[in-house]
């Protein structure tokens, strides 16, 4: 399981700590992922998935997951989360045809 956030693509950062005497050290920064499940109002199901604590709130904030999933660029998801956003958007195209 790569320490990666599914829904923005925030990953692992690199950089140094640096002390009060200026020494430098290597250290990595890691992402704040909880495991979370979300549901979908669009699909009707809950849906599992590993994202940073900042996602979460813009998950919210958006209005929930569907709608996250919309604006949201493809090269930031996952593949799960790719495959999620294509199945709202069939369900949504649809719901507008009937």
């Amino acid at each position: 399981m790569s320490r990666r956030c599914e829904l923005t693509g925030k990953g692992v950062q690199t950089g140094n700590l640096v002390s009060h005497s200026n020494r430098k050290t290597r250290t990595r920064f890691l992402p704040n992922l909880v495991n979370v499940t979300l549901t979908s109002d669009i699909l009707a199901r809950a849906v599992r998935l590993r994202v940073s604590a900042a996602a979460l709130r813009s998950v919210e904030h958006r209005g929930g997951l569907d709608a996250f999933l919309a604006k949201a660029r493809d090269e930031e998801l996952s593949q799960n989360a790719r495959e999620l956003k294509r199945d709202i958007a069939k369900k949504q195209a649809a719901a507008a045809q009937a």
